[in-house]
């Protein structure tokens, strides 16, 4: 059962956006029948795993932004809960090479009112002006994901990459090809996993 109520992880939302998350929720369960938008036995747990989730990556984002990029973005987690949850309506551009997703990411985007960019490409071929954050959920090791940092991010900008229980391991091995500050937050969701705010990206010389 859905949880309703003002606050989702650390964020205190409105009851109309608990509404949108509802929807999102709905839209998810259904589509994912068809094209398995989440993993089918993460269903039953789909608020917590994933909504909550989501939400706490915006919890995570500084201030002050006004353009994001979500890479992969699949089955919207978390770029149409930011955008959902995000009242100031910033700029949000959601890139996904699988035609169907994007489908079902332009549906989300109709169904809750949304003012998104999809762009159905692969990543490396996206050419678009650079983002103050850029956010993958379950996309990439990170020293693929800095790679990108280093093609849609601004130099003072911020990359927001939830990682599960090896995180440390992926972070020794980024250092190896990349100088970055981090911030490693404490998931909401599992207490071993951590949500990495990474900023000061700069490739290591070879």
């Amino acid at each position: 059962m859905i949880k309703s109520n003002s606050c989702i992880g650390s964020v205190n939302v409105s009851r109309e956006t608990i509404e949108k998350l509802e929807h999102l929720s709905a839209l998810i369960t259904k589509w994912t029948k068809a094209i398995n938008l989440i993993a089918p036995k993460s269903v039953q747990d789909l608020w917590d795993r994933h909504i909550v989730d989501s939400a706490q990556i915006y919890h995570c984002s500084p201030n002050g932004w006004t353009r994001w990029i979500d890479l992969g973005s699949g089955g919207g987690l978390p770029a149409l809960v930011v955008a959902i949850i995000d009242q100031q309506k910033r700029s949000m551009t959601l890139i996904e090479s699988d035609k169907r997703k994007c489908l079902f990411l332009k549906t989300a985007r109709r169904e809750l009112d949304l003012d998104i960019n999809v762009i159905n490409s692969r990543i490396i071929d996206v050419e678009i002006a650079k983002a103050d954050i850029i956010s993958a959920r379950a996309l990439a090791p990170l020293t693929d994901l800095l790679s990108y940092a280093d093609q849609f991010l601004h130099q003072d900008g911020t990359a927001i990459f939830p990682k599960g229980v090896r995180y440390q391991e992926e972070l020794d091995q980024a250092a190896k090809d990349w100088h970055f500050d981090v911030n490693a937050h404490t998931s909401q969701t599992n207490s071993d996993a951590r949500v990495l705010e990474i900023s000061r990206i700069i490739r290591r010389e070879a």
